[in-house]
């Protein structure tokens, strides 16, 4: 009897010690807080609607197949391969067994992240690339594979043409299901656009859909995966369900649009873009979403389509996540506020502010310019790789730029002033620094950290917290934002790289902030728990 009380309490000891050495994946998973964003009240929408809704998730799904092998050579046959459950659920957030936050491997035996993702071979040279012969190579839709031993182009609806014909279908059921002709029309378009990978005529009548209560964004829409030349799209999705009444009083700024162009500094040449008439934006909550959208750290709001043409004819959607911006504040940015700002600062970090300042954020996406001044074409061909960093701080900057001046001219019906948006904007922008430089949005993040720093706007301390000097931080929005209107309106290749090579490095502030926020247990981002109440 004795002897089988020592082997129970011998045993109980080995779990009790396994139960303290949790595996290097579990602090990995902690770096993202788990947020169950519960579908909206679907009060009002009919069985239509909801059925609807259930297409959209459902075609969602594969577009989330699709971008599993535009990520990872072997797609989710990653998953099985993983045992350790930590080890598989963090695969699961960033698609892959790169850490989307630094870049590297989290997973033993794998090299680092091939910089063109799975949208070219592995193996490709840069010469090889430019012998190819081919104007649909540099096309955000088309693959780069071998044929032996040359290169040669693949469509999308092709390469992926299994998971292309399953969202046809849904979205053509979806289609004769909808009681909305506009929703109709842009479902069948999206098919023509999916079925060619023209999605000229889906974005128009995107845009031209106003009178739905739900929305679908789907299909390639962000390049930010393809850091060699940074045109390959990648499949994301969201399925959205818009709040009504905030939409309408967002949109009375939609027809500012033209004026906020007017208002942006430098030279006005560098800003001359006029966008179309028919921008407008939509306050949404967040259903369900997929592929890119859902991979590593979330954004909370959207500016689209891309497309230049289509911006200039009819303008843009600028669509803000409710729900996700009130996450996002009150799990990572109100935190660090609290952890890394001097006790005097810290009650100016605003939970309005921070919703309007992601509002005109979006709304900058829009501005400046599509086309360079001087015939070197648009921005993103002209600036090839360095255009994505450009655009995202350009938005970032100019963004809380707008916001600031809208708030001390009271034409923003919040309660807070330029003060609120400038500390929340510092606040945000050092927490977006611990992102890393493993993507364009990580980089952007960083330069607009290190200029803050570097220009003394906010000054870290012997107490490992900041101080911000307010003139300066306006000061250095404005002189940054001009610049790189500047930049992209010029095409200036060599000024973007300088400017990225200067700033772009995350310095020992960055790491400092880093290892307190750790400590502290605040997660750089959060991951969805997403329910389904289209069947309720």
């Amino acid at each position: 009897m004795k002897k089988n009380i020592v082997i129970g309490v011998l045993a109980l000891a080995i779990a009790v010690s396994c139960a303290h050495e949790p595996d290097p994946a579990d602090r990995l998973v902690e770096n993202y807080a788990l947020v169950t964003i519960p579908a909206p009240d679907l009060t009002g929408i009919t069985d239509n609607g909801k059925e609807v809704l259930r297409l959209y998730r459902q075609a969602a799904d594969e577009v989330d197949k699709i971008y599993w092998q535009q990520s990872y050579a072997g797609g989710e046959s990653l998953l099985d391969e993983l045992t350790c459950p930590s080890e598989k659920l963090y695969a699961q957030i960033n698609y892959g067994p790169w850490d989307r936050i630094d870049g590297k491997p989290f997973l033993k035996g794998y090299p680092d992240k091939p910089a063109g993702a799975c949208f070219y071979p592995a193996d490709m040279t840069q010469e090889e690339f430019d012998a190819l012969d081919d104007p649909d190579k540099l096309s955000p839709y088309t693959l780069i594979v071998r044929e032996g031993d040359a290169l040669k182009t693949v469509w999308y609806h092709d390469a992926y043409a299994e998971s292309i014909d399953k969202i046809e279908g849904y979205l053509s059921r979806a289609a004769d299901v909808t009681i909305k002709q506009s929703v109709r029309n842009y479902l069948l378009k999206m098919i023509d656009g999916l079925k060619t990978d023209d999605y000229y005529e889906s974005y128009k009548a995107w845009l031209e859909m106003e009178d739905s209560k739900m929305d679908l964004v789907i299909g390639p829409i962000e390049a930010l995966d393809d850091a060699l030349y940074g045109t390959k799209a990648s499949y994301g999705s969201y399925v959205l369900l818009k709040n009504l009444k905030r939409t309408d009083e967002l949109n009375a700024l939609s027809a500012r649009m033209p004026e906020f162009q007017q208002m942006l500094p430098g030279d006005p040449a560098n800003h001359d873009f006029v966008p179309g008439s028919r921008s407008d934006i939509f306050s949404c909550n967040v259903l369900y979403c997929s592929g890119y959208t859902n991979a590593g750290y979330k954004v909370i709001g959207i500016n689209f389509p891309y497309d230049a043409k289509v911006q200039q004819e009819l303008g843009t959607r600028t669509i803000i996540f409710d729900n996700i911006i009130r996450e996002k504040f009150d799990r990572t940015v109100y935190p660090v506020g609290k952890l890394l700002l001097e006790d005097v600062e810290q009650p100016h970090v605003d939970a309005s502010a921070f919703y309007w300042i992601i509002v005109f954020r979006e709304i900058a996406k829009g501005l400046g310019v599509k086309e360079t001044v001087n015939g070197k074409g648009t921005v993103a061909e002209a600036l090839g790789s360095e255009a994505l960093v450009m655009e995202k701080a350009k938005s970032n900057v100019l963004g809380t730029w707008l916001c600031a001046q809208e708030a001390e001219a009271y034409h923003i019906s919040a309660i807070f002033r330029k003060q609120e948006v400038l500390a929340t904007f510092v606040a945000n922008t050092i927490r977006s620094a611990r992102f890393g430089a493993a993507d364009p949005t990580g980089v952007a993040n960083i330069l607009v950290y290190n200029y803050l720093l570097q220009n003394k706007a906010i000054i870290w301390n012997a107490s490992g917290r900041y101080s911000i000097d307010y003139d300066k931080t306006w000061s250095a929005l404005e002189s940054l934002g001009a610049e790189i209107l500047r930049i992209q309106a010029h095409g200036d290749t060599d000024a973007a790289k300088a400017c990225i090579d200067k700033y772009g490095i995350a310095g020992l502030e960055s790491q400092s902030d880093k290892r307190v926020l750790e400590r502290a247990g605040v997660p750089v981002d959060i991951r969805f728990n997403l329910c389904d109440n289209s069947k309720k």
